[in-house]
């Protein structure tokens, strides 16, 4: 595999660490079989070495594409390593080598250091083993945007809710920006210089010198160059909602042919994409965050020309004629010959009074990732017991003191699983508290305490306490489709044989046949992922209803 941009004097290197002298030199000379003519192979034997040779070659202006570490070096581990290695080049792809004893220790490692692949050593032969990994990481390297980031700043207060929504929608939408707190002499600085009123806040600065004061997501989306407006008004296929089973469909409507749109509310990936790390996700044995996973589906449905619209609220459907017409907000409106509803669902809302007025102000549905640096050295409390309140302790326990679950349940067998319940027990600042709920909160400009019920005893006690992350339940988002398709007394989509009850067909169905497997009480229209009633939530099962609707498509579109 050749460099990118092989015509340039210096190459972009590949740089391998391994203490073991005969391993390095051996790494080395594969990878200079292979690479040697497109990149420049760097070989350390030691950490602080390899850190060295990675100093000078930013002082030169260098690249560097893939860090190969060995896991047991003396001095300095391979993820000690690679963590100082991150900030000197944070988008060079990382790898870990590894023994066979230490793979266990290296996988539990992987949340320190977001890594890209582990290797197990010995890689021979290195034509199945080494090669094929590298190929598909310089690819990436090669498809990401190095050029210095033309970012975005942001300037707003730490407990402002609509100062958390702003970047929050920024950071799930890849969108480079920096965030200043208002307090900051730097912060000060930008608002003078842009004329505005630090008494309102959130203040947005675009990369081109633009002053934006409380944007709204659109108008946010607009000039952080997201695309907004559809460039045609009917399409094959559209894709309602950019979570993993949207994506899923589009990837697979876009690589078949058909000419798909998908129309995302505020920002693909959905639920999953908050989650730190999914590591039950066939394929990738070193886990991958939902961030990653996101970024990597978004990209390959742009690779098959699929048309992707953020911040745009769908409020309607109807059927006109052999049309699909979904209709927006505003008033607007786009059509097609099908349409997949990948809507997701919404994280359950607490219920103990004082915590609705105190949302994005210390009290946040979901991970809210965005927030885990400003949360060191406190304590969090998460409400959850399923995978996604797990996936969350973990991360936040990497910033904060302790990390609180509390969890109603008796335990967290039945609901989490169990690779995530073992990796709790192992991280020492978390604590799992069972049979406890949160009966009331309190706080003025932000959250300050919970009051905690322990429902086996019955005793309550005040905690004081800044953040609470919820993850409970899960609320589809189909109000909005009242009238127009059946759903269960839940809201959840009914579709196939959930339609057909003794027999006979949903009211209103005009065709001949009974509805297909995820089509809906009107026909060319599909559900997917967790949206539909009796849905397997999980990523894996979203992602392939996903791919399944589509394939239910074709056989619409070839005889409805």
């Amino acid at each position: 595999m050749s460099a990118p941009d092989s015509g340039r004097v210096a190459r972009p290197a590949i740089l391998t660490v391994d203490d073991d002298g005969s391993v390095s030199r051996a790494v080395a000379r594969d990878l200079r079989r292979k690479y040697g003519e497109g990149y420049r192979i760097v070989r350390a034997e030691s950490g602080p070495q390899a850190l060295e040779a990675l100093r000078e070659i930013k002082l030169r202006g260098e690249q560097v594409a893939v860090l190969l570490a060995d896991y047991r070096m003396p001095q300095m581990s391979g993820i000690e390593f690679l963590e100082q290695a991150m900030d000197l080049f944070p988008l060079a792809r990382r790898v870990l080598l590894t023994a066979y004893a230490d793979t266990e220790a290296a996988i539990q490692a992987i949340n320190v250091v977001d890594l890209d692949h582990y290797l197990l050593k010995p890689w021979d032969p290195p034509e199945e083993k080494l090669y094929p990994v590298l190929d598909a990481l310089l690819e990436a390297w090669t498809a990401t945007d190095r050029q210095p980031p033309r970012e975005i700043r942001v300037i707003g207060h730490r407990w402002s809710a609509r100062s958390y929504e702003v970047r929050d929608f920024l950071a799930r939408n890849s969108v480079p920006f920096r965030w200043y707190l208002a307090e900051e002499p730097e912060a000060e600085r930008l608002l003078a210089a842009a004329g505005a009123d630090p008494a309102v806040l959130p203040v947005v600065i675009t990369a081109d010198g633009e002053t934006m004061v409380r944007p709204g997501d659109a108008l946010l989306a607009e000039k952080a160059g997201l695309a907004t407006t559809p460039a045609t008004d009917f399409y094959d296929l559209v894709v309602v909602g950019g979570g993993p089973a949207g994506l899923g469909a589009a990837v697979y409507g876009g690589s078949e042919g058909l000419r798909t749109v998908l129309v995302e509310r505020r920002a693909t990936g959905g639920q999953a994409g908050t989650s730190s790390r999914i590591e039950n996700y066939l394929g990738f044995p070193d886990g991958v965050s939902g961030e990653q996973l996101t970024e990597r589906a978004r990209r390959q449905a742009q690779k098959f020309h699929v048309e992707m619209l953020t911040t745009r609220d769908v409020v309607g459907l109807e059927q006109r004629g052999g049309a699909r017409v979904v209709r927006f907000e505003d008033g607007t409106e786009i059509a097609g010959h099908t349409v997949i509803l990948a809507t997701g669902v919404a994280y359950r809302l607490l219920e103990a009074p004082g915590l609705g007025a105190l949302s994005g102000r210390g009290v946040y549905y979901g991970a809210a990732t965005t927030e885990g640096p400003s949360c060191r050295s406190q304590d969090v409390y998460i409400v959850g017991g399923a995978n996604s309140a797990g996936q969350a302790a973990m991360y936040f326990s990497r910033y904060a003191t302790r990390v609180v679950m509390l969890v109603r349940g008796r335990s967290l067998d039945s609901s989490m699983s169990r690779y995530l319940i073992d990796q709790i027990d192992q991280v020492p600042n978390i604590e799992v508290r069972t049979c406890t709920e949160i009966v009331d909160g309190a706080g003025e400009e932000h959250l300050e305490s919970l009051t905690l019920r322990n429902n086996a005893t019955g005793a309550t006690e005040t905690v004081p306490a800044s953040w609470l992350f919820v993850f409970i339940g899960a609320v589809p988002r189909t109000d909005w489709l009242d009238g127009c398709l059946a759903r269960d007394r839940r809201g959840f989509v009914l579709a196939g044989p959930d339609l057909v009850a003794n027999g006979a067909r949903p009211a209103g169905w005009s065709l001949e046949r009974d509805p297909y497997h995820l089509e809906t009480s009107v026909p060319g229209v599909f559900v997917a992922g967790d949206v539909r009633a009796e849905s397997v939530k999980r990523v894996a099962s979203a992602v392939g209803e996903g791919a399944m609707a589509v394939s239910l498509v074709h056989r619409y579109l070839e005889k409805p």
